[in-house]
């Protein structure tokens, strides 16, 4: 039996006023609740109000502080969030013990908000079993990762953890091979033995891996490049390997 889970590895909050209206006027997403600061004003205000109520959903009203501190956005909240339902959202440990994991991405000190979210976008699309976006370290899944995902990040397979460290050791414990993506890998992703359940750790755009992550990874792979070009946007490079994943499973 899968044990109960608790809000925020349900839930991935969206804040601003525009972002919540259109989480709204998406009938795919489970909104499971908005909230209102009692002292916002202005416009976007009504039109929350209007959307939510159209789908039954109940507009609660909180101090501005209690909102800000629950938003996890100060200064961009506006005022306003929603927790949206991620359905396949799950702490580490969980989907360890529970899913059929196979193929796993971690990300490790990626700091941009659209890298982050293109990552979700790609991995996603290619069938990975669970992208780990650990709580410190990495962008955090707000309103900026969901559009650069175009929307996807409600839907990936996102496994929560609170470092890259503690997922990599969860993940080394648990039997998968850990392949860490650097431009001075020492074997080529394409002809590179990997066993059959994988963890790809993927590093920072500018300071690549955190030293002790780095000193759990079994085997450091490199995309082979041509044409003087040194290395690829962390968010391109994620794309090879999640398809470069999907190919392997499929010979």
């Amino acid at each position: 039996m899968t044990p109960e889970i608790s809000p925020k590895d349900r839930f991935i909050t969206v804040y601003g006023r525009n972002p919540v209206h259109e989480v709204l006027l998406d009938p795919d997403l489970h909104v499971d609740k908005v909230v209102i600061a009692d002292s916002a004003r202005g416009s976007g205000l009504t039109e929350i109000r209007r959307a939510a109520g159209r789908r039954g959903i109940t507009v609660q009203s909180a101090p501005a502080e209690r909102v800000k501190k629950l938003a996890g956005n100060g200064r961009q909240d506006q005022g306003v969030f929603a927790d949206v339902v991620a359905p396949r959202m799950l702490p580490l440990e969980v989907a360890i013990d529970h899913a059929d994991l196979r193929t796993v991405l971690v990300l490790d000190g990626i700091t941009t908000p659209a890298n982050v979210g293109m990552i979700l976008r790609s991995a996603t699309a290619a069938g990975i079993d669970g992208i780990v976006v650990p709580r410190r370290g990495v962008a955090s899944i707000d309103p900026l990762v969901v559009k650069a995902s175009a929307g996807i990040a409600f839907r990936a397979p996102i496994l929560k953890t609170f470092t890259a460290v503690e997922a990599v050791t969860a993940l080394k414990e648990a039997g998968f091979h850990i392949v860490g993506l650097d431009a001075d890998g020492d074997d080529d992703l394409f002809t590179a033995h990997l066993r059959e359940r994988v963890a790809v750790v993927l590093g920072s755009e500018t300071a690549g891996h955190g030293p002790e992550v780095a000193r759990l990874v079994d085997t450091w792979v490199s995309i082979p490049m041509t044409g003087g070009v040194e290395s690829l946007n962390v968010s391109a490079a994620a794309a090879v390997v999640c398809f470069e994943l999907v190919r392997r499973a499929r010979s």
